[in-house]
């Protein structure tokens, strides 16, 4: 058996996590740029303030 450093195999096991999380982001990305966007009209709304799915109308008393 060869004699190495007890902090080797966690070190490698963590670059090792590193490295597969830094590939599946690229390869999403790139599936993503592919694909285009998700709702090419969605734009935000021009105003704000209201929740969305909330007209700008009075609720006539409700508190």
């Amino acid at each position: 058996m060869s004699a190495k450093s007890p902090g080797v195999r966690p070190l490698s096991v963590l670059a090792g996590f590193v490295l597969l999380l830094v590939v599946v982001f690229v390869v999403a990305y790139g599936v993503g740029r592919q694909v285009g966007p998700v709702a090419p009209g969605l734009r935000p709304s021009s105003g704000g303030g209201a929740s969305p799915g909330m007209g700008r109308h009075d609720m006539g008393g409700m508190r």
